[in-house]
């Protein structure tokens, strides 16, 4: 007997690719409330939520930003925001 008492054991669990960490926070506003996006170091979109969350506040603290994401390399991840709330955007880049 093994001690399941009749419940089948899971399989165990595949390795799988995990996303890469979190480099960039963009502080953006989304027609409306400030938005927070996060991207990975290839700018891949790895999670948004709003800004006025106090994590925002802990991961920024000590950081400068760079005020406006129109460089060429935001142009993909930032497509649905104008260029003037790009321009009034925020970019940290966080610690590893």
């Amino acid at each position: 007997m093994n001690q399941g008492f009749g419940i089948e054991r899971p399989a165990a669990h595949l390795p799988a690719q995990r996303r890469s960490a979190a480099r960039y926070l963009v502080l953006i506003a989304g027609g409306g409330p400030v938005v927070a996006l996060l991207f990975t170091e290839a700018r891949q979109l790895a999670a948004d939520f709003d800004a006025a969350t106090e994590e925002v506040a802990l991961m920024v603290r000590g950081l400068q930003p760079v005020v406006g994401a129109g460089g060429a390399e935001w142009d993909q991840p930032l497509a649905g925001h104008s260029e003037a709330e790009r321009a009034a955007a925020e970019v940290y880049t966080l610690d590893l």
